[in-house]
């Protein structure tokens, strides 16, 4: 203060300068207040330009397309069902398109093998099995013509489950003949038990697996033993598994 109030003097003393020290002092607090009101705006100014940089900033990061992916896979529960983004088809991704590439050379590596390989026909039945067949199939065209029988048909075909590894469990078992209503349905498996049915260790556990599996999922299961597969014994079993035809009913 003392300084300015010299300089005040000074100012008013000099013979060119004709000014009040007090109006002095007081242009000299209104410059200091317009300097600070300059840097109060020039702050402000600078948190704008920040804001501002980083809005546009977190713009283009929401819509970079990795974002979009992570995006899409978020359920959109504050929404109404039809409205707003769709997801993506379960074949797209990275993932998927790397387990099609996977399946698509396993299945070339196939073609290899076949090719260099060579086949033949064979029976689908062996004899005994081939004469039960026969004889399962008269009995059930006699009785239900619109019944049919499939043999060798693997479990996979008409059995589902809940859980994949169960399914892999009973996927690639077969039943030796299956009973097939009106609606393509099974309806019972039977399995026929040749007199080596029994000679190997794991049979009895393979039996015990298909049993399971078609006793849950509602489907007969009975074994036809060798030595009693005449066509009489045969016909008796029928009538028991497979409703008669409608007009046989009616007579």
């Amino acid at each position: 203060m003392k300084a300015i109030h010299w300089l005040a003097s000074t100012f008013t003393s000099s013979p060119y300068v004709e000014i009040d020290g007090n109006n002095f002092l007081t242009a000299l607090n209104q410059d200091q207040e317009m300097d600070t009101a300059r840097l109060v705006l020039d702050d402000t100014s600078l948190v704008l330009i920040v804001l501002c940089i980083l809005f546009v900033a977190g713009r283009v990061i929401a819509y970079s397309p990795r974002m979009r992916r992570h995006e899409g896979n978020r359920p959109w529960r504050s929404r109404p069902r039809g409205v707003g983004r769709r997801r993506p088809p379960p074949s797209a991704g990275p993932a998927a398109s790397a387990r099609d590439s996977d399946a698509a050379d396993l299945a070339a590596e196939q073609l290899k093998a076949v090719s260099r390989a060579s086949y033949k026909a064979r029976p689908l039945l062996n004899r005994p099995e081939a004469a039960v067949f026969k004889a399962l199939d008269a009995a059930v065209v006699g009785r239900n013509p619109s019944w049919q029988v499939m043999a060798q048909v693997s479990l996979g075909e008409f059995l589902t489950a809940s859980d994949k590894s169960a399914f892999l469990a009973i996927n690639s078992k077969r039943v030796d003949f299956a009973l097939m209503n009106e609606q393509c349905q099974v309806v019972h498996a039977l399995e026929y038990q040749g007199t080596g049915h029994y000679r190997g260790q794991s049979a009895a556990a393979r039996d015990a697996v298909k049993k399971e599996a078609l006793r849950k999922a509602g489907i007969g299961y009975h074994e036809i033993v060798a030595g009693h597969t005449t066509p009489s014994e045969l016909r008796a079993l029928v009538g028991k598994l497979v409703p008669a035809a409608r007009d046989e009913q009616a007579a």
